[in-house]
């Protein structure tokens, strides 16, 4: 099983669409998914509909300790997709996990009981530092951090993210956890001079060396209308275009979030097929 959590300490830089679109890709290529919502404003927990809901969800997964499906993970309208939705409504996690002695690493122990159920797991993280973050960090195998490309969006990651990460690097050197390293995702590129400016310096800055902390992924998110046409609907992007629009420059929104996927695990080559796409009947229709 493999964890994969996405981060940023700005919001408003896509990380629940992310995790939705990467989500629905992978559990329509026959991959076990398993999301789970620590976001205190449930975006994700709301982007798809659920086929059965459990009582239960993040507050009983981490305050209570409880992994067991039937208590805790709902399904999705996708086969395949689960998720554990947020319902820390009074914000009480952070200040539970501060309080215990393994508030910033019991979040790793839970997710690895889900481990016989599932192939991976996606975090969604709120755009805010909290210890909660922190866990869902030392949770995961790989981070993906969605970036803007404007200016104040790559000052953010620069000073809050990366700032995190290195604290979180002095803390893991009395565990056997390590913080994991980092994607760097450039979504919604324009072709305006400002983000072609941000992403390139970007580039510059991050090593391509293996060895580098934070790589920026060649991989990037186009500012399609799609995007938001898909999640208007509630479908991965894939399913709602799975080819490119006649006379548009850029490639489909499936080929997008396919190559993001196949970047940051390319050991999914050989389920990511373009044939998988189970494209939603008329659902491109639905929204003229």
């Amino acid at each position: 099983m493999q964890v994969y959590t996405v981060i940023s300490t700005k919001g408003g830089v896509g990380k629940s669409t992310t995790c939705a679109h990467l989500g629905g890709l992978l559990a329509d290529s026959s991959i076990r998914v398993l999301l789970i919502d620590l976001d205190n404003q449930p975006t994700l927990s709301s982007y798809y509909q659920l086929e059965a809901e459990a009582p239960g969800g993040t507050y009983e997964l981490i305050a209570l300790n409880q992994t067991a499906s039937e208590q805790v993970v709902s399904k999705t309208v996708i086969s395949g997709l689960d998720i554990v939705v947020s319902n820390d409504y009074h914000a009480q996690l952070p200040q539970l996990l501060l309080s215990a002695p393994d508030g910033r690493f019991r979040l790793s122990n839970l997710i690895r009981q889900f481990e016989s159920r599932y192939d991976v797991v996606i975090l969604d993280t709120q755009g805010a530092r909290s210890i909660v973050l922190e866990a869902a960090v030392l949770a995961a195998d790989h981070a993906l951090s969605p970036i803007t490309p404007e200016l104040l969006s790559a000052r953010e990651f620069i000073r809050g993210t990366l700032g995190m990460l290195e604290e979180l690097e002095v803390l893991t050197q009395y565990t056997n956890l390590v913080v994991p390293k980092v994607s760097l995702l450039i979504n919604r590129l324009d072709e305006t001079r400002d983000a072609r400016e941000v992403s390139a310096s970007l580039y510059q800055m991050f090593s391509t060396d293996t060895d580098a902390r934070v790589q920026v992924m060649s991989a990037p998110l186009r500012h399609l209308t799609a995007f938001r046409q898909a999640a208007a609907l509630g479908q991965p992007i894939h399913r709602f275009e799975p080819t490119k629009p006649a006379g548009r420059k850029s490639p489909a929104g499936a080929d997008q979030i396919r190559a993001v996927a196949l970047e940051l695990n390319p050991e999914w080559s050989p389920f990511l097929r373009a044939d998988a796409n189970q494209t939603v009947e008329g659902a491109s229709d639905a929204i003229h």
